[in-house]
Order: C-alpha cells, then sequence, then structure tokens
C-alpha cells in the first residue's frame, strides 16, 4: 500500500472516531477494493466516488477546524 492511501486511510479512520463511528482498517480496505472494482468495471462511476471522497474529507476537515478552534 502506498503512503498516500495509508493516510487517507487514517484521515477517515480519524475522522470516523470523532463522530463515534469506529470501523477496522480491514473493513476500509475492503471498502477501497471493491470501489476500485466498480470504478474499472463502470468508469462513469468514477465522478461519484471520487465526488463522494471530497464531500467526506471536507466535512472532515471542517469539524476538525471547529473541534481546534473550540479548545
Amino acid at each position: 500500500m502506498d503512503s498516500v492511501t495509508i493516510a487517507m486511510t487514517e484521515t477517515v479512520d480519524k475522522g470516523l472516531k470523532k463522530f463515534g463511528v469506529t470501523v477496522s482498517k480491514p473493513i476500509l480496505a475492503l471498502i477501497a477494493v471493491i470501489f476500485g472494482i466498480l470504478v474499472m468495471v463502470l468508469p462513469d462511476l468514477l465522478q461519484f466516488i471520487v465526488g463522494l471522497y471530497f464531500i467526506i474529507q471536507g466535512i472532515l476537515l471542517y469539524t476538525d477546524y471547529m473541534e481546534t478552534k473550540k479548545g
């Protein structure tokens, strides 16, 4: 696994923990593999998956910003 994938996995894991959701790394890896297969089978789905990633990442970054602003 490359460093970008590891960083993305850790970011998502950290963000989900803030909401009280814990997901094991094997489950996140399985989700990534499933999305990868779907993108290869249905290339038009790539736009949806990338858009969904950016939305989730934006929400996680904004909540992290708001938490650091409080404290």
